[in-house]
């Protein structure tokens, strides 16, 4: 079998031998420095290499508007706050009723911060909320936990008539 034939001769470059390109300092060269090898005009692709002045600002037509902050802006605290049973929540969270804590946790969160801004209305419903929840959640807690206390003596009883 024999070896196919190249349509370039072997000992023969691929491209032509071209003289070497003029040595930049930065970047690339400008494309008129390379050579048409096809006799036709040159391409140029891109931006023109122009200089440009970029002017700083808005654009033309654009309008400005500046926003300053309020100046007397200030937050008095309540003189008597609302109680916001966070210690009460964050017991009913872990040992409980999860649902319930998370739930209390919020509003008593939420009773803190009407507090902190003096919001009154807002603190007195929020913390009342909490509460709420606490104690449904602790009720909660406290019959899962005689439902179990119940089954495991029945549990007991039965294994021991079992004997």
């Amino acid at each position: 079998m024999e070896p196919k034939k190249s349509p370039v001769e072997v000992g023969q470059p691929l491209l032509p031998v071209q003289q070497d390109p003029p040595q930049y300092s930065i970047g690339f060269p400008p494309s008129e420095s390379y050579p048409s090898t096809s006799g036709q005009p040159v391409q140029h692709y891109g931006a023109p290499a122009a200089s440009i002045q970029y002017i700083q600002g808005p654009y033309p037509g654009q309008t400005v508007v500046t926003v300053q902050p309020p100046v007397n802006v200030s937050f008095t605290p309540l003189t008597n706050p609302e109680p916001d049973y966070l210690p009460y929540s964050i017991f009913t969270l872990l040992c409980c009723c999860l649902p319930l804590g998370s739930a209390a946790l919020v509003y008593s969160i939420t009773t803190r911060d009407a507090n902190v801004f003096g919001h009154q209305p807002i603190a007195s419903k929020n913390s009342r909320m909490a509460r709420i929840l606490n104690h449904v959640s602790v009720a909660i807690g406290l019959l899962f936990w005689l439902i179990c206390v119940i089954n495991i003596i029945r549990l007991v009883i039965v294994i021991s008539s079992y004997s």
